[in-house]
């Protein structure tokens, strides 16, 4: 999967996801694109090098996920306890795809806003 077709499969996950580049300020971390979720992240990478993409996680699924995949590995700058690092070019599309929709769903029903 292309950086491209990454993105859009995150912008097609739900009308509530926004996508962003928070860290424009810092010269090293300008170019991480990060998408959110009722305004928490489920989801960033380097656009100038689309390596390894990170995601939210349920703990008791990482070790497994890490022994079963050679492409699931640390994540990036996060707590590896909740975060996983997964290699974009080496991932198969249905993994990379149901890692960040499990993702996606972890971040809006922890965060799901209330109706009144």
């Amino acid at each position: 999967m292309n950086i491209e077709q990454y993105r859009e499969y995150c912008l097609s996950l739900g009308a509530d996801v926004e996508e962003k580049l928070p860290f424009t300020a810092f010269h090293y971390a300008s170019g991480v694109l990060v998408f959110y979720v009722h305004g928490h992240m489920f989801s960033f990478f380097d656009c100038d090098n689309f390596g390894i993409v990170t995601l939210k996680c349920q703990p008791d699924r990482i070790g497994e996920l890490r022994a079963l995949h050679d492409c699931v590995g640390k994540p990036f700058n996060l707590s590896s306890k909740h975060w996983i690092g997964v290699d974009a070019m080496a991932a198969p599309d249905d993994l990379l795809k149901e890692l960040t929709r499990n993702s996606y769903e972890i971040v809006k029903a922890k965060y799901k806003v209330k109706q009144h």
